[in-house]
């Protein structure tokens, strides 16, 4: 199925690999939408002390501070992604953009913590209608070859500068202008991204749209919220009735959406698709990026602050040193598209993410943060080439005519895998307890949190390469691999 262009009308498809000729302007906006919506899932991690002070919110409440956003975004990411690639990425991607501008100004006037936590929540969906289009409309501007290579690693590395500058400039502005100036802020640069994509984005979408699946979208969306609900209260005590019921309901809610996707004409999920070994490998890489990548450096700033007694603004510049080299390792991953199979790409990531991981083993309360700096630096080149490797085969694992839903279930796995991978890390980290040594307990804990972190990297690389191979197979007897 071709993808048709709506606006301007006089463009038509192109049909070669060169880049069309608003690409320059779609990649440009597409990586500052991905970029401003890792800036917002970030901010809570150097903003949650001032927040909670000033809204008075108890421990349970803080919990759902720093998880809200990822409800909101987890549950609708995949959603997004059909309704952008059967109605219009642009338009889904302008809505997102409003809908964040909006979020982001109740967010700043919240007076207590429900109407924050309501504002958070909405944030997380504007942010799916943001990222999900995003990698659609970047494949239609750039069709496969060597450009399309180097676009897709400019949207890795948005991905890691967001990360990078996230919890900087949270911390910056708490200092100069107080917490809620930092969603005053994100309001403002909102409605700078809704001008650019009126104006630098042309409109794509699939030549028959379908359907809306409302029942594989409801059913989706609240498993998706229930997991993500239970992994919070998690956080508060994993022996609460509550948790189990929670990840129970949310286990049942996914298995209600493959039964809806099996039966319903039109699938939001094509279940065949998992049959692909490249598709596999795209949701499994970044399931296990969360897993293993995600959910331990979210927690690095909390433990350089409670083991290394650094100051949030500090920790966040250390935790720059990975998000910022994993910039530049994603804009020269391009390097490796000649050599290396996608599959193969997320293996190699994922490989010397484990490596840097290690080095981060064995942090000691008396160290300083230059102990960590070398581990860091292994770990940022390694989720730069693991991010780019995931643009390549949320893309070229789908037809093209269902790219933006591609990235939705690619970006679904990789927050949903980020959820559990932080749920996992702080449970792994208060475990240890140690009386009257609070800060040697922490680096304990990481310790054993790392090795964990590990052993997810490597099962990571391990289903990747199974997908190479089984992709080699698939391609000498003339399957479709993907990988």
């Amino acid at each position: 199925m071709a993808i048709r262009e709506l606006t301007p009308p006089s463009r038509a498809i192109s049909t070669t690999t060169a880049p069309t000729a608003s690409a320059s302007p779609t990649l440009l906006t597409a990586c500052f939408g991905t970029f401003l919506v890792l800036v917002n899932y970030t901010v809570t991690t150097t903003t949650l002390a001032p927040t909670a002070a000033s809204l008075h919110a108890g421990a349970a409440a803080q919990t759902w501070i720093l998880t809200a956003a990822s409800v909101g975004l987890t549950a609708l990411l995949l959603i997004m992604g059909g309704v952008a690639d059967d109605h219009g990425r642009k338009r889904v991607f302008g809505l997102g953009a409003l809908a964040l501008a909006v979020s982001s100004v109740l967010g700043a006037v919240a007076p207590d913590p429900a109407v924050f936590l309501i504002a958070r929540v909405l944030q997380g969906g504007a942010s799916a209608a943001i990222l999900a289009p995003s990698l659609g409309l970047i494949s239609e501007a750039f069709p496969p070859g060597p450009a399309r290579v180097r676009a897709l690693g400019g949207w890795g590395a948005a991905v890691g500068l967001g990360i990078a500058v996230g919890p900087v400039y949270a911390a910056l502005l708490v200092d100069h202008g107080g917490w809620r100036t930092v969603y005053w802020v994100l309001g403002a640069l909102s409605l700078l991204l809704l001008a650019l994509s009126k104006r630098c984005l042309a409109e794509s979408r699939s030549e028959r749209p379908r359907r809306l699946d409302v029942f594989g979208a409801l059913t989706l969306s609240v498993a998706v919220a229930l997991l993500n609900a239970g992994l919070a209260q998690g956080r508060s005590g994993w022996g609460q009735p509550s948790v189990a019921i929670l990840l129970g309901l949310g286990v049942v809610g996914l298995a209600g959406f493959a039964l809806v996707e099996a039966k319903v004409a039109e699938p939001m999920l094509d279940l065949a698709l998992f049959r692909t070994p490249g598709f596999v490998a795209a949701g499994a890489g970044a399931l296990f990026t969360g897993l293993s990548l995600v959910g331990l450096m979210s927690c690095v700033p909390l433990i350089l602050e409670r083991a290394l007694g650094l100051t949030p603004l500090a920790a966040g510049l250390v935790l720059a040193i990975w998000s910022g080299l994993s910039v530049v390792a994603a804009l020269q991953a391009r390097h490796l598209a000649t050599r290396l199979a996608p599959a193969t790409q997320l293996a190699v990531g994922l490989l010397t993410c484990a490596v840097g991981e290690a080095a981060l083993y064995g942090l000691s309360s008396g160290d300083g943060w230059v102990r960590l700096a070398p581990g860091l630096v292994v770990a940022g080149i390694g989720s730069g080439v693991l991010n780019a490797g995931l643009a390549r085969l949320a893309v070229s694992s789908v037809p093209a005519h269902r790219a933006a839903m591609g990235s939705g279930v690619n970006n679904t796995a990789r927050y949903l895998g980020s959820s559990l991978g932080i749920a996992i890390v702080l449970a792994v980290i208060n475990s240890v307890r140690s009386a009257g040594h609070p800060a040697a307990a922490v680096a304990t804990g990481a310790d054993r949190a790392i090795l964990v972190a590990i052993l997810m990297c490597l099962l990571g690389a391990a289903v990747a390469l199974w997908a190479r191979a089984a992709g080699t197979r698939q391609a000498g007897s003339g399957a479709d691999a993907g990988a």
